[in-house]
């Protein structure tokens, strides 16, 4: 099942990179992007990842907290996390649960893997209602990030 704007976005439960257990309803009253990448240390994902830590300023000032979301574990994560100092949260989807509630899983990927993480992103408001949602098929995109502080900036002052 698609998420479409204006569907109240499925809750998760996921382990960030510091072994913490995070769900999407901590974070009520807050705005939220969620950021699905297929793997750690590859470079389309690390271009994405980097420009997300380098314009974390734009999002602190529209109240937002970012996450980035893969299928890696969470030790995986936290080493790229470090390599790469990224300065938001980054969690494991290693069951798969919450790409799945998304529909942003390939069911088959690069070298025959099976269930890896499309790259994709959702705003989220902070009653838990979706105001932005890009499912990319192509891996080697990014998401539109121009788009997505637009749609904060928009959706904050109606």
């Amino acid at each position: 099942m698609s998420i479409h704007i204006g569907d109240k976005a499925p809750d998760f439960s996921l382990y960030s990179s510091e072994k913490q257990l995070v769900h999407l309803s901590d974070f009520k009253g807050r705005n939220v992007v969620l950021l699905f990448f297929p793997l750690a240390f590859t470079s389309t994902c690390t271009k994405e990842l980097c420009s997300t830590r380098d314009e974390m300023e734009v999002y602190n000032a529209l109240d937002t907290e970012v996450l980035g979301i893969s299928i890696d574990t969470p030790q995986s994560l936290a080493r790229y996390k470090q390599d790469h100092q990224f300065n938001f949260t980054l969690l494991s989807d290693f069951n798969k649960d919450t790409i799945k509630a998304y529909d942003a899983i390939y069911e088959q990927f690069g070298h025959n893997m099976k269930g890896v993480g499309k790259r994709a992103a959702f705003v989220i408001d902070g009653e838990g209602i979706v105001r932005y949602a890009e499912v990319l098929e192509d891996a080697g995109k990014i998401p539109d990030f121009d788009a997505i502080q637009n749609a904060l900036r928009n959706f904050q002052t109606a």
